[in-house]
């Protein structure tokens, strides 16, 4: 068995940025027009009126501020409330692959070894393009390696399961590299009219590089000291979206009327369910691995809320987390799904020396949570 250990990482990052200011005030002026043609309905009884948002209300409720969007056009039009990507041929690459090439670039840069010494690549994300051919292949493809290659989707926890998996394949020799990429276009499959979920998500990709230790720098990048996966039913985070329903039917009628399609979210019972599970996850998998979860330097957490990573860093460390403890990148990227706790390793490893301790951990939908303890080399 091999030891395996995270050897890079890299960040794409799309250019275009959506304020909360911008956000609401195309939110209000759909308020403002709904309430406006139903204005009798909602004097009768018959139909409820929506409330209009805030940026104060936004950052209270997530601590996100901005997010990088892969259109912003169709985002900011009241007609449309949605981005606008022209679909490509099939002879192209796709927009997602796209943006996962650019991010496994940086990281084989950062590496400093061939792609070729790369054998499997793995596509772990919320937010699938197609059904298939998968992205991974796709991917795998444009970077020129040989080996294998698979898409998994396992929502906001898809990169802790994508890091173990590749983790696995190191450790038993099915590669000697695995490149394991997070591609997201988040902002596809929320309701932009929705008061209470339109300002969550924001758009990236992320890529790790996962190597035999005996093959990696004895200075430079992180040993992974155990990972861990967890599931439980839930029905509190759900897109229902897929090839069986793309449109609904009600008698000779086909209704555009699919909000369940989209990002459904009952956030409250989310909280209260989600925190302790991962809190206690964490603490049991440092235990089990003769770890002081309170000496933690660094926790990378998944980016869903301020709240819910204020909770669980206070539970772990057992007292208020300093902001170099608890990174929070929510306010710059907003909620990215799978990609979010690989932006906090990206851009916060600094102060860090061999020997020291952190913890990558994601959670979401599914219920689904992974922890990743790593130790710098």
């Amino acid at each position: 068995m091999h030891h395996a250990v995270i050897a890079a990482t890299g960040l794409y990052t799309p250019p275009e940025t959506l304020s909360n200011e911008e956000l609401v005030e195309t939110f209000n002026a759909y308020v403002e027009r709904f309430n406006a043609a139903h204005a009798e309905a909602i004097a009768a009884g018959e139909v409820t009126a929506l409330a209009p948002s805030s940026p104060e209300f936004i950052v209270k409720a997530s601590g996100i501020k901005s997010r990088h969007v892969i259109d912003k056009s169709g985002l900011i039009d009241p007609d449309i409330m949605r981005p606008v990507i022209p679909e490509r041929g099939n002879d192209e690459l796709s927009v997602l692959a796209e943006m996962a090439v650019i991010a496994a670039r940086q990281a084989i840069e950062a590496w400093g070894k061939p792609a070729s010494q790369i054998g499997a690549v793995l596509c772990a994300a919320s937010n699938m393009q197609r059904a298939y051919p998968a992205m991974a292949i796709e991917v795998q493809q444009a970077l020129g390696i040989d080996g294998f290659a698979f898409d998994m989707n396992v929502a906001c926890s898809s990169a802790t399961f994508g890091i173990k998996t590749a983790a696995d394949y190191v450790a038993t020799g099915s590669a000697r590299a695995v490149l394991m990429v997070n591609p997201e276009i988040c902002s596809g499959h929320l309701n932009f009219r929705d008061r209470d979920s339109h300002f969550i998500f924001g758009d990236v990709a992320t890529a790790v590089i996962v190597e035999r230790a005996e093959e990696a720098p004895e200075h430079g990048g992180w040993d992974i000291l155990g990972t861990r996966l967890k599931t439980q039913f839930s029905n509190n985070i759900r897109n229902n979206f897929g090839f069986l329903n793309r449109a609904a039917p009600e008698g000779d009628k086909i209704t555009d009327d699919r909000t369940d399609k989209l990002f459904v979210q009952e956030g409250r019972k989310v909280f209260r369910e989600v925190v302790p599970m991962v809190s206690d996850m964490i603490m049991e998998h440092a235990h089990d691995l003769k770890l002081d979860p309170t000496q933690l330097k660094r926790m990378w957490l998944h980016q869903a809320n301020i709240n819910m990573n204020d909770f669980i860093a206070r539970k772990v460390l057992g007292r208020d987390p300093t902001p170099e403890e608890n990174v929070i990148i929510l306010d710059e990227y907003a909620n990215t799904s799978s990609a979010g706790s690989i932006i906090a390793f990206h851009t916060a490893q600094a102060g860090f020396q061999p020997g020291d301790t952190g913890l990558i951990c994601s959670f979401g939908a599914g219920y689904s949570a992974g922890t990743v303890f790593v130790r710098k080399r």
